[in-house]
């Protein structure tokens, strides 16, 4: 995961007005070491429910967590696309994905369980849900999708900052990957329909999977 620093100096190198940034720039720091103490915020929260659940029913209900912050040129970019100034107000307002995790989870039945654990925690405010588990894009793409506000403790004050909390299953989390990159030679691939018509079998496919996979363990647990 990117400190803070390290993305102050990219977006200082990526921008065209480094005079702007320059004058931005603490307060930036300061804003991105605040998703930095969120997404350190959420992690642990997931990690105990982890701890506790494995204690309970003798199994984990996630495999992995992956944390990042937003690269800075990714947030010029969407705060272009979106039209609006580059001010700290208007991307800490305007953008819910600058910090991100990502838990990996073995069966999608654990990832409802763990989203709704984590959910209920009195200290956790649910922004928007996406389930795109249950209704899965168009492409065959499938998560879950949490944006959760969660307050971080500093030494002069109680802020709440938005993170990003994406829940797949394993087979859900490589086909995304095999679609991100694929995404990046579409313009120089040949029938790039066809293969688009092949991911989304795949998608279908590992989905079955998932389930079968899930029915499996539940016979084991009995």
């Amino acid at each position: 995961m990117d400190t803070a620093t390290d993305i102050s100096v990219e977006l200082l190198m990526n921008s065209e007005n480094p005079e702007e940034v320059l004058r931005n720039m603490q307060p930036f720091i300061n804003l991105m070491m605040y998703y930095e103490c969120a997404l350190m915020e959420i992690e642990t929260k997931l990690k105990v429910l982890n701890t506790e659940f494995a204690l309970r029913n003798n199994r984990n209900p996630f495999e992995s967590i992956k944390c990042r912050l937003k690269k800075p040129i990714s947030i010029v970019e969407k705060m272009r696309k979106k039209k609006l100034d580059m001010t700290i107000d208007n991307i800490e307002n305007n953008l819910t994905d600058i910090a991100g995790i990502r838990v990996i989870c073995s069966f999608p039945e654990d990832i409802y369980i763990l989203s709704e654990l984590l959910s209920k925690q009195d200290d956790i405010n649910v922004v928007c849900v996406k389930d795109y588990i249950r209704n899965p894009k168009p492409n065959g793409y499938r998560s879950l999708h949490l944006i959760v506000e969660v307050p971080i403790f500093l030494s002069d004050e109680k802020r709440y900052m938005k993170v990003e909390v994406q829940f797949r299953t394993i087979a859900m989390d490589f086909w995304a990957s095999l679609d991100h990159k694929l995404k990046y030679k579409k313009d120089n691939l040949k029938h790039p329909e066809i293969i688009a018509q092949e991911l989304k079998k795949c998608a279908d496919t590992i989905t079955a999977m998932d389930y079968k996979m899930q029915e499996i363990r539940n016979m084991l647990e009995e």
